[in-house]
């Protein structure tokens, strides 16, 4: 289960396989809880890359965008949340 805020999530994979998710209700200041069914049996110590297509808004007051002017390589938007680093393939 993540935190979301003002996020339209279109697609979530788990190690390449498609997951099922469902965004719980919305909650007025600390937004909805999105719940991820991963489409296996995860095992202790067993890795898991999750993808999540998104996208966000104005309103996505959790998320942060600099664009590819603001970053030391000047080539791709940066993306971080609550001071957690998300990267991002543009």
């Amino acid at each position: 289960v993540l935190d979301t805020r003002e996020v339209q999530v279109s697609k979530v994979t788990v190690n390449g396989q498609d997951a099922k998710f469902v965004l719980g209700e919305k909650h007025s200041f600390k937004g909805s809880p999105l719940e991820i069914t991963f489409p296996f049996e995860l095992r202790r110590g067993q890795e898991a890359i999750v993808e999540i297509t998104f996208e966000s808004s104005p309103r996505s007051s959790a998320l942060q965008w600099f664009s590819p002017e603001q970053t030391s390589g000047k080539k791709h938007p940066f993306l971080f949340s609550q001071c957690q680093v998300e990267w991002i393939h543009a």
